[in-house]
């Protein structure tokens, strides 16, 4: 690391601290050449491939910013759309690559976004998936039925029996 003062090559490592959710390292460094101290930032760069085959770097910002515009005017508030902007967030660190898909992000995307509103996501997956007719939607409105119905169905094992018996 270069001394931002003299431009020496090397710096010594005062203290170390997780920083930003612990996505990031806090270091204060000191220049053995001049003695002056300075902090860096390090993290992991994770870089989003988009379709045209460039690339930018990862923006929180940008998964909430659209998950905002497919929820606008529905009861979602912005901490659970900034909750769920972290959760992709986290979710495509996990993956541990360096490089995602933009496609792959949208996919991350659509499930918490179904649970979370599923009018949202009727938005966001028509703009994602570019439905183009009337029957794009009835398919993806007759698999959120299922999804629904698996989601609320409760098996006859668990079904509350009566205390009293029936003769």
């Amino acid at each position: 690391m270069h001394c931002p003062f003299c431009r020496h090559p090397d710096s010594r490592v005062i203290d170390s601290r997780t920083a930003d959710d612990g996505t990031a390292i806090r270091r204060r460094r000191q220049c053995p050449a001049c003695g002056r101290r300075f902090t860096t930032l390090e993290s992991a760069s994770l870089a989003v491939v988009k379709r045209s085959g460039t690339t930018e770097p990862f923006s929180r910002a940008k998964v909430a910013a659209g998950v905002r515009k497919a929820c606008q005017g529905r009861p979602p508030t912005e901490d659970e759309i900034v909750l769920l902007a972290q959760g992709v967030e986290e979710a495509v660190r996990a993956t541990g690559a360096a490089e995602v898909d933009a496609h792959d992000i949208g996919l991350m995307i659509l499930g918490p976004l179904r649970e979370l509103d599923e009018v949202a996501y009727l938005r966001f997956a028509s703009v994602y998936r570019g439905f183009e007719s009337l029957a794009d939607f009835e398919a993806e409105i007759a698999t959120l039925r299922s999804h629904r119905a698996d989601r609320y169905e409760r098996p006859e094992a668990t079904a509350p029996r009566s205390a009293v018996p029936v003769a």
